[in-house]
């Protein structure tokens, strides 16, 4: 692993803006002159607020964890009812289930019976990246968060952040897409009628209980791959979702289709490289004028540690507001958004009635104390 490159504020010199410097080929080259700074006018508040979602969707997800396994338990013990209500939210962790019912939706026209919510949230989380870049990764997805925390935590213990050559970087950050590619090609491929005999079957009714019960049950290969990740992640900013997540891959691939971007005004901007020494996709921030790449989360931290006036900012295109401040979002517009489209899309699914299953409960207390049982259907295509 090489070190990430920390920059400096590009001066070269006190007295004369053109003091020469040693160049790469050995001869004398003129400096930059060094810019002046405009400060910005006020602070800005797009971390505390990015880390007021991730905390409180991280809390939530806990919350329907414990919940999900005190509703598995009352099944396993055989508890007579009446029993707890299934904490839907939990289809969040079946992204594969909604793609599927997506797939369902689209080819039949009908919105499917089995885990709906994942349907919903995949959607949700699917219109997110179109809208407002990978705002799901870095301000909701627990696993962000985690992994972000991770590195953090990295970088005070060992005083830096680490980066895996290019020549390693590109082909491991090509193993999401391929990932996402095999389940592309088997979900796109199977008919409607297929994907609702596979969510009909014990293994799709119960894929909720399947997932939870991987991770009770977590043997020491499961450990070792977790301790594995756990570790990259301290070194390297957000290995997991860098290298291996599948879901990232597809909202990175929508986020390229987002109005909203990084960009940056060269005349403000002072080239002290803060934006790119931040950023924990490792984009060089400081080099470009637009950020379209599908690696940019939409976290902001470039943004955040800028202190020129004007110099960086989250903005639509030009094209929809010739105005260079008009056209900049600030953490705030942003943050509105990200919880008016989840919570939008939630509440619409629960009022209308298209949130729940629906599966009786004696289904359930016939599947859920055997799930080892239930085999992985092969679904025909």
């Amino acid at each position: 692993m090489a070190s990430v490159a920390v920059s400096g504020d590009g001066s070269r010199g006190r007295n004369s803006p053109w003091q020469p410097f040693q160049g790469p080929t050995g001869g004398l080259q003129p400096a930059k002159a060094k810019k002046k700074l405009l400060r910005r006018a006020g602070p800005d508040h797009s971390q505390q607020l990015r880390r007021g979602f991730q905390f409180a969707f991280l809390a939530l997800n806990i919350w329907l964890a414990g919940e999900f396994y005190l509703w598995v338990r009352q099944f396993e013990v055989g508890g007579a009812g009446p029993f707890s209500e299934r904490p839907t939210g939990v289809e969040g962790w079946l992204p594969i289930a909604g793609m599927m019912n997506l797939r369902y939706w689209l080819a039949s026209g009908h919105l499917p019976e089995i885990h709906r919510a994942a349907l919903f949230l995949f959607v949700t989380f699917l219109a997110m990246a179109f809208l407002l870049r990978k705002a799901f990764c870095s301000w909701l997805c627990p696993i962000g968060t985690l992994s972000e925390y991770l590195w953090r935590a990295g970088q005070r213990l060992f005083g830096r952040g680490f980066q895996l050559w290019r020549w390693l970087d590109i082909p491991l950050r090509g193993l999401k897409y391929l990932l996402l590619g095999f389940f592309v090609w088997a979900v796109s491929g199977m008919p409607a009628g297929a994907i609702q005999e596979f969510m009909h079957s014990p293994y799709g009714l119960i894929a909720d209980v399947k997932m939870l019960n991987f991770f009770r049950y977590l043997g020491a290969t499961g450990w070792t791959v977790i301790g594995g990740l756990a570790a990259a992640s301290l070194l390297v900013p957000n290995f997991w979702c860098r290298y291996l997540c599948p879901y990232g891959a597809l909202l990175g691939l929508a986020s390229l289709l987002s109005p909203l971007g990084i960009r940056r005004d060269p005349e403000p901007c002072i080239d002290c490289a803060k934006c790119a020494k931040a950023c924990a996709a490792l984009l060089p921030v400081d080099r470009l004028v637009s950020v379209h790449s599908a690696e940019c989360a939409g976290c902001m931290l470039c943004v955040a540690v800028c202190p020129a006036e004007g110099a960086l900012a989250m903005s639509l295109p030009r094209i929809l507001s010739p105005s260079k401040r008009k056209n900049r979002v600030p953490g705030w517009v942003l943050a509105v958004a990200v919880a008016a489209l989840f919570l939008g899309v939630v509440g619409f699914a629960k009022t209308t009635g298209h949130w729940r299953s629906n599966i009786p409960a004696p289904v359930y207390q016939q599947l859920v104390p055997h799930a080892e049982a239930a085999r992985h259907p092969m679904p025909s295509r």
